[in-house]
């Protein structure tokens, strides 16, 4: 068969990777490399290289199964990471790291501030309640419209708690709008940091990243069909042609217009944003309006840099994530990853990754820039990703992305997978 795969992330070359062993596949990317959120920058500093990820950092083996399947698949090391969190408000000056008693009270002054103390008294009584919302919504008992708002207010929990914890850890988690972030879907949230064990104290797993840079993976994953990938080829249309059971006999059901004219194929998968995948489309139906256009993105830019004025002033408090409170506009995620400790790399130079504070960053110290987009969890994205079935492989179009999850890697692969049980192929 002759399929079309739109985008060249972690979804679209999953599908890719298992079909075109058995199909005849071409792969059209916009930009002028691979890897959607999977890019490492590579570079030499003081006569030293350097591979440093900017989009997809880690894993762990518990959570992300199938992505651990594909590692193993293509025979890519990976090595273990640490995922601190660490808060600095700059209104208050508080500052502080979520892992060890030496990093919570950072500042020692902590250690007597009853609002302080009061905030870590709420994320405690927080994770137990967050345990008995799951525990309701598996007896049916609870509202699944009920909000991160909804749960705070009817609290009584605190401001600081709020404003020092939830949001920004939620923030970094999803790369969200901090102003609005409290109007996520409570069940989803409570589902997410369960699964991950970050409601209690002990039983998280352990994180990992790719040895070398995630572009690693990437590179073993597209090797076989590399010749099939058009860089800077944007889909501009699809228009479906006809009735997908004809494909193949006497014309394609589906057909691509790019800068170089149109193109005719069998089958095509959508593995870009939904957004995008609604634009494209030159003819989409009702069902495809509402579910791909119930989901919004948050563009977010990343720069990779050396200023360590973007880390906490309170050393103690440096962590993997490193949230930035009351800075910007308020309504842009700030945090700064710490890679040297993230992907363990060792050397003079303190490699950072800053989201949306470009403005404060030493310009003389950047090394690159990207802007990145990812998906709102909001009640209206959570109802679109129930009603995917109706849209899935109609007219011969599929759709694939992380969106359909909780927007991580694993969410992509999944849905790789969803769309390749479709051809009968799996990892």
């Amino acid at each position: 068969m002759k399929i079309a795969i739109v985008g060249t992330g972690i979804s679209s070359m999953t599908c890719a990777h298992l079909l075109h062993p058995d199909h005849d596949i071409t792969v059209f990317e916009a930009d002028d490399r691979i890897g959607g959120h999977t890019n490492t920058v590579e570079f030499t500093l003081d006569d030293r290289a350097y591979a440093v990820d900017t989009g997809f950092i880690v894993y762990n083996e518990r959570n992300y199964p199938n992505f651990v399947k594909l590692l193993a698949r293509l025979g890519v090391m990976t090595q273990p990471s640490d995922m601190s969190f660490s808060v600095a408000d700059e209104r208050s000056g508080l500052e502080w790291r979520s892992t060890r008693l030496d990093g919570i009270f950072a500042q020692r002054r902590n250690v007597a501030n009853p609002t302080f103390l009061r905030m870590l008294r709420d994320i405690v009584r927080f994770n137990k309640a967050a345990k008995a919302l799951l525990e309701e919504a598996d007896s049916l008992r609870q509202d699944p419209q009920l909000t991160l708002r909804d749960v705070v207010d009817g609290g009584g929990y605190s401001d600081a708690f709020a404003e020092q914890f939830l949001v920004p850890f939620g923030a970094a988690i999803w790369s969200a709008d901090p102003a609005t972030f409290l109007d996520f879907p409570a069940l989803t949230y409570a589902r997410f940091m369960a699964n991950h064990g970050l409601l209690d104290v002990s039983g998280q797993p352990q994180w990992r990243t790719v040895r070398g840079g995630s572009n690693r993976y990437m590179d073993k994953l597209t090797r076989p069909f590399l010749d099939r990938i058009r860089l800077n080829s944007p889909v501009l249309k699809v228009r479906r042609t006809g009735d997908p059971t004809m494909a193949g006999e006497g014309g394609g059901a589906v057909e691509l217009v790019t800068p170089a004219g149109p193109e005719t194929f069998d089958r095509v998968i959508l593995g870009c944003h939904s957004d995008q995948a609604l634009k494209m489309l030159a003819d989409p139906s009702e069902a495809e309006r509402e579910v791909l256009g119930a989901i919004r993105y948050q563009p977010n830019v990343a720069t990779l840099h050396t200023d360590e004025g973007m880390l906490p002033r309170t050393r103690r408090a440096w962590a993997s994530w490193n949230y930035h409170q009351g800075v910007g506009d308020g309504r842009l995620p700030t945090m700064t990853y710490w890679m040297n400790l993230l992907q363990d790399i060792d050397g003079p130079h303190q490699f950072l990754v800053t989201l949306n504070r470009a403005d404060e960053i030493d310009r003389g110290k950047v090394i690159a820039e990207f802007g990145y987009s990812h998906p709102v969890y909001d009640l209206g994205a959570i109802e679109a990703q129930r009603r995917r079935d109706e849209i899935q492989g109609v007219e011969g179009t599929f759709f694939a992305g992380a969106y359909w999850g909780y927007g991580f890697h694993e969410d992509g692969v999944r849905s790789a997978l969803d769309v390749c049980r479709h051809f009968g192929v799996g990892l």
